[in-house]
């Protein structure tokens, strides 16, 4: 399993909102500039997540993006699998029900198995909350003698 450049930055953009939701509607161009990600691309990501209700929109010279919820309310396996589907390690896991017709004798389907269930539930355990203080966390503890 590989996280494309397109779950990765859905992630910054979301964190991004996360960190800045004090600022009401934040303007995808300030996301752009900070993030130092292509506007144009973080406009190919924005109509998933806005259709999943994962943000709130406002058209217009004030608009902008900000998220519907709390940053502790919003996983990054929520965020992950909204833009990269399924986030199985192999394909014969990535649909609800395995189709494939050597499951029954494939010694390594429990290998894959458990390690997409260990997938989920890490990154179903984490939220952006988490990122914001494990930041925080960081940048308090970094100090100049």
């Amino acid at each position: 399993m590989m996280i494309s450049t397109r779950g990765r930055y859905a992630l910054r953009l979301m964190l991004d909102l996360a960190q800045n939701q004090g600022e009401g509607y934040v303007a995808l161009k300030d996301i752009a500039e900070r993030q130092d990600i292509s506007k144009k691309y973080l406009e190919q990501i924005i109509p998933t997540l806005n259709r999943l209700g994962l943000l709130s929109t406002v058209r217009g010279f004030q608009g902008g993006y900000r998220l519907s919820r709390e940053p502790a309310a919003y996983t990054l396996g929520e965020i992950l699998k909204a833009t990269e589907g399924s986030l199985a390690p192999v394909a014969c896991l990535s649909t609800e029900k395995n189709l494939c017709a050597r499951q029954a004798d494939c010694a390594t389907l429990p290998v894959w198995t458990k390690l997409d269930q260990l997938i989920g539930d890490y990154l179903g355990s984490v939220t952006l909350q988490d990122l914001i203080d494990q930041q925080q966390e960081r940048s308090n503890n970094s100090f100049v003698i």
